[in-house]
């Protein structure tokens, strides 16, 4: 009988390996390039065009991997614990993590219920991305990553939407043994913007919505411009992160979407009891549970060789679990459960109208963000989207929670329809800034906080850039599309500074003569008409002062942010010496101090922190510094009796290559706050054509 069973085993899978080989060749189908065609405009960005969806995955990951392929490969190393072995011990804490959140058991548990329709996109794009590979393999940065496969991609994701969670600080709050700033709605100068315009505001049968998120202009979360473009029915316009196989915010030609970053309480920190005299075992209710032990890898360079280190973690009830020096924690968030953001995000490409848009939000993959959304159809719309958990109102959520029993271990999440969001009100517009969701439209027609847990823990604050859409918009009885762009591209303070991280009002109430040393800049300050333009020597005395008060004082002075007027003409003597040591005088512009640089290209820029054209600078060199996140893609959309138009722009250009004439192409036209045209149009796509070609 042994002797048959094993037979029978042999037999069946003599018999059935075969066919699984045939029927994985066919699940995953050699994409043909010659299928795809890629046209490059004026400005190199991609306009690809393709047969099925698959092959329009497989052109975005070759044009990408043409402007781009080392930062698409640094995502995929991040988010395989690969990163190290490219740059050593820098990316140790980043291998960590995605070993902490065992990424490789959630994607190889949940694998199945992703849409085999999505995985044949993901295969698509990997397939492009592996061509890319075997045809530059001087371009290759660590072999062992390829061949890419789709769950070595949704595991970049998996780690991504975790550290948009606020994964990130919860680990290393646990690292450090610091958890007096679990408080995730601190400091938030940077972010985004979003707003839409229906016919009951602009008045002309015309419907806009602005594209305006704040990104990084380099490195795995800035945008890559592309028009995507099948005979499977997709058609879109947007912007999208290395790594991604589809479009993460833009317009298709039938509506548009962008997000900017929320901050509800959507992660948690627990404190394990441990038995006593016990390494892993820990009370739970009325049981003794034992921890999962692991052991993560990582990589240090010493003379450019790679040496393996590793660090024990461990995993609860609660989820990933770390030692410190006060005991064991663990941290919980949604988007841990959660591996089918990227599908959601890509049927959003899809969508036709509002209805069908709805119903993909409520799939509720996507752990966070505020959404904006406008149509052909007139709707608009805005939702403070997230994995928000239902819990117990017994416990204070805000700091380290009790992990010693199930009435903390939440398991169910709010539905779309129960979250803060507001549908085609009357006053005709919606927006946000990153502040309030009970602020994002007329003051009678926002959500009531009342109607939400408190638990949920949204934001309640306004900030400098929500406070001036706010008095914009209510300005305009009907917001023409010059107007709408006028709004976009304000770049001036309201009256008084509204930080919801600081008050900084104190500086326009000090007498100058009563600190003789910096009257001249207190002067220049106060007399400033709290435009951020390059040009403007009040903007530049005040950008200067704002960031020597954030590098000296910020995290000093965290628990008082009322700035005292003795701090600020202190900080103040500290920016004179400055401008007299770097720049000869104290009336130094904006754009003097503040570059946009690329490669060997620096010109002056506007904006600052918290303004609507958002900019946000670190050091540089002769005491410049050099913006590195804000306006990043920007796209205008208007939907009119002609039918989708976009203009866009992007902060430096097209290709990441130092070489290539779309390198930093952009940035003038950036800098003035000009965009260029993109469109569906077939024949304007090929009257504006520079290059046209198949991948390979």
């Amino acid at each position: 009988r042994v002797f048959c069973y094993k037979h029978n085993v042999k037999y069946l899978l003599k018999i059935l390996i075969p066919l699984l080989l045939v029927f994985n060749s066919i699940y995953s189908q050699k994409v043909n390039p010659e299928n795809i065609e890629i046209i490059r405009d004026n400005y190199g960005v991609p306009h690809v065009y393709s047969k099925t969806d698959k092959e329009l995955a497989y052109g975005l990951a070759w044009v990408h991997s043409e402007d781009d392929f080392k930062t698409i490969q640094e995502a995929y190393l991040a988010g395989n614990s690969l990163l190290s072995k490219h740059i050593g011990l820098r990316g140790a804490p980043v291998d960590f993590l995605a070993q902490l959140i065992q990424s490789d058991e959630m994607i190889d548990s949940l694998y199945n219920t992703i849409d085999k329709g999505f995985i044949d996109i993901v295969d698509g794009y990997a397939q492009g991305i592996n061509r890319y590979a075997e045809l530059n393999p001087s371009e290759v940065l660590v072999k062992k990553l390829f061949p890419i496969t789709p769950k070595k991609m949704l595991k970049y994701s998996f780690l991504q939407l975790f550290i948009s969670s606020e994964g990130d600080r919860a680990v290393r709050a646990i690292f450090e043994n610091d958890f007096e700033n679990l408080n995730f709605q601190r400091r938030n100068e940077l972010g985004s913007n979003l707003f839409s315009f229906s016919t009951k505001k602009t008045k002309n049968g015309e419907t806009y919505m602005a594209v305006n998120t704040h990104q990084p202009l380099d490195g795995p979360t800035s945008w890559y411009e592309v028009h995507l473009e099948s005979e499977e029915g997709t058609s879109i316009i947007g912007a999208t992160f290395a790594g991604a196989p589809c479009i993460l915010t833009g317009s298709n030609k039938n509506l548009a979407w962008t997000h900017t970053v929320n901050r509800p309480d959507k992660t948690d920190v627990y404190q394990l009891e441990m038995v006593k005299n016990s390494k892993i075992k820990y009370h739970f209710d009325d049981k003794v549970l034992k921890l999962k032990k692991y052991r993560g890898k990582a990589y240090i360079k010493i003379l450019g060789i790679p040496i393996k280190v590793s660090k024990k973690y461990y995993s609860s009830v609660y989820g990933p679990t770390l030692k410190n020096k006060t005991g064991f924690f663990s941290v919980r968030t949604g988007s841990l459960h959660k591996v089918r953001a990227l599908e959601q995000w890509w049927k959003m490409n899809k969508a036709k109208d509002f209805k069908e848009f709805y119903s993909i939000l409520e799939m509720n993959e996507i752990p966070g963000y505020n959404i904006g959304y406008a149509d052909k159809d007139d709707n608009i719309f805005y939702i403070s989207n997230g994995l928000i958990p239902k819990r117990n109102d017994k416990y204070k959520w805000t700091g380290v929670l009790p992990g010693n029993t199930s009435e903390t271990l939440w398991t169910e999440y709010y539905k779309t329809s129960e979250l803060p969001q507001v549908i085609n009100p009357e006053s005709g517009y919606i927006y946000n800034a990153n502040h309030s969701p009970f602020k994002s439209t007329s003051l009678d027609e926002n959500p009531n906080p009342k109607d939400f847990a408190t638990n949920m823990g949204f934001e309640t604050f306004d900030n400098n850039r929500s406070t001036r859409i706010f008095e914009l918009v209510e300005s305009y009885d009907a917001i023409n599309y010059e107007a709408f762009k006028t709004i976009k591209y304000d770049n001036k303070f309201p009256t008084p500074f509204n930080y919801n991280f600081m008050n900084i009002n104190n500086i326009m109430e000090m007498n100058p003569d009563d600190y003789p040393e910096v009257s001249d800049l207190l002067k220049q300050i106060q007399k400033w008409d709290r435009v951020t333009d390059a040009n403007s020597t009040g903007a530049g005395a005040y950008a200067m002062f704002y960031y020597t008060l954030a590098d000296k004082y910020f995290y000093k002075s965290y628990y008082d942010r009322n700035f005292s007027k003795s701090l600020i003409a202190d900080c103040l003597i500290e920016v004179k010496n400055r401008m007299i040591k770097h720049f000869k005088t104290t009336n130094v512009k904006l754009g003097d101090f503040q570059k946009l640089v690329r490669g060997n290209k620096e010109i002056p820029i506007f904006g600052m922190p918290d303004v609507i054209t958002a900019m946000n600078a670190s050091k540089y060199k002769d005491g410049k510094v050099q913006v590195t996140h804000g306006e990043s893609y920007i796209q205008l959309v208007k939907f009119s009796s002609k039918g989708t138009e976009i203009e866009s722009v992007i902060s430096y250009g097209s290709s990441d290559h130092k070489d290539s004439p779309h390198y930093n192409d952009q940035m003038d036209i950036y800098s003035k706050f000009q965009t260029k045209k993109m469109s569906f149009d077939r024949n304007y796509v090929i009257k504006n054509a520079k290059k046209t070609y198949n991948p390979e």
